[in-house]
């Protein structure tokens, strides 16, 4: 009988050891796998990082260029509409000279003295 208790604690004893090394054996495949997840969380941050860092740059050039695009724009129309006045202001200028000449030549005398 004292054999088969001795046995018993032996056996206790070893399934302890088992369970020890187990245990262990669970605790260090548990903090690798939380390293791998870590260093595959520090990867994809930093993905996720040069993607955002690519975006912005992206669309800064895209806003610089569209920007010289309005300006260039706005400046072909600026020039449009100079040429558009500058015209006009032409057929005014020939008009009122017209007009004068038309008084000057009704009345027979200068509309403004000669020096």
């Amino acid at each position: 009988m004292k054999r088969v208790i001795e046995e018993v604690f032996e056996a206790e004893e070893k399934a302890g050891a088992i369970l020890r090394q187990a245990q262990s054996q669970a605790s260090e495949i548990r903090q690798s796998a939380e390293r791998e997840i870590a260093e595959s969380l520090g990867e994809a941050r930093e993905q996720a990082r040069q993607i955002l860092l690519t975006a912005v740059e992206q669309a800064k050039q895209d806003a610089e260029r569209m920007r010289g695009q309005r300006l260039q724009e706005a400046e072909q129309a600026n020039e449009a509409l100079r040429r558009s006045h500058a015209k006009d202001l032409d057929g005014l200028i020939d008009a009122l000279c017209r007009t004068i000449e038309a008084t000057e030549d009704e009345t027979g005398s200068p509309s403004w003295p000669e020096h």
